[in-house]
């Protein structure tokens, strides 16, 4: 326990001293698609796990961003492997950005049913301009900017999530390699490296009510540290009720129904604390999750992350 305690000191300070630039969407409900940051996560749940998730951002805002990401992932049988992949598509503005991503996880086994994953991912991020924009004379005359946009770049990430049936802990980089589309006339937008550390926590309140609270730190070089929280209750293992706030930038609440053995659908708005506050009428999320425990022999006893 020592070892582990002192390994996840270094991948902390690490996080905090070694960051490069901007960050990939946001959503309220991060703490239920962490596989799109975090390949660790691959097969954690032991079952097939399968999560659609729609965010749209600031409505009432022209051209306001929107996001939709498709993820899933599973244990292979021996349940030491896991893989998964993901597929995110952000919409700002003219600028789109698709991130198309597989995964890959290994976990060792200690003491006291605690788990450490390792993962890594691989795919590619395309970024594309919208036909308006690129018809514009001084970006159709830039050949150095048009060879840099409507195009696929491989990238690749890692990870490490600690984890019991009652919490979790993991840190994260799901991009590693820089990719700059700057052109002569400074035109711009970099993929870079991001990092993650996310956690939370099960507390037992009674037969029938759990709480869960979460937080995920986001940190890009050039940008400020962005910190969420949220806490989450869990009324007869059927409804979860909880409230988000992001650091001196939005609040939400949320709301995600248990509707079926192997469906769960959700809902979470948010509203901003900033100054766009005055052009928007709020942020709307939907969220739909489907599971299959295939490996009945094997399954874990519930987890709630």
């Amino acid at each position: 326990m020592r070892l582990l305690k002192n390994i996840l000191i270094i991948l902390i300070w690490g996080f905090f001293l070694n960051s490069q630039a901007q960050q990939l969407p946001q959503f309220t409900e991060y703490m239920y698609n962490t596989i799109s940051v975090n390949p660790a996560y691959a097969g954690s749940r032991g079952s097939l796990n399968i999560v659609a998730l729609g965010r749209f951002q600031w409505v009432g805002l022209q051209d306001g961003p929107n996001t939709q990401t498709v993820s899933m992932n599973s244990p292979l049988k021996n349940q030491k492997i896991g893989i998964g992949g993901s597929v995110i598509v952000d919409n700002l503005g003219f600028e789109r950005f698709i991130y198309a991503y597989g995964d890959l996880s290994y976990t060792f086994k200690f003491e006291n049913d605690l788990k450490c994953s390792l993962g890594l991912k691989a795919g590619a991020t395309y970024y594309g301009l919208d036909a308006e924009f690129l018809a514009d004379a001084d970006v159709a005359n830039d050949i150095y900017f048009q060879k840099k946009v409507n195009k696929w770049n491989p990238n690749m990430g890692a990870g490490i999530l600690f984890h019991t049936n009652d919490w979790y802990v993991g840190l994260s980089s799901p991009r590693l390699i820089d990719h700059d589309y700057k052109s002569e006339n400074e035109l711009l937008a970099k993929e870079r490296l991001h990092y993650y550390l996310l956690g939370g926590y099960v507390f037992s309140l009674g037969e029938k009510l759990k709480f869960k609270p979460s937080a995920m730190v986001k940190y890009s070089k050039n940008t400020p540290i962005s910190l969420d929280v949220s806490g989450n209750f869990l009324i007869h293992e059927k409804l979860w009720l909880g409230m988000a706030y992001r650091f001196r930038d939005a609040v939400g609440a949320m709301m995600d129904l248990q509707l079926a053995k192997n469906l769960r659908i959700g809902y979470a708005y948010e509203y901003p604390v900033t100054d766009i506050e005055r052009y928007t009428s709020g942020t709307h999320e939907v969220l739909m999750i489907f599971e299959f425990k295939f490996l009945k022999n094997k399954f874990r006893s519930p987890r709630y992350f």
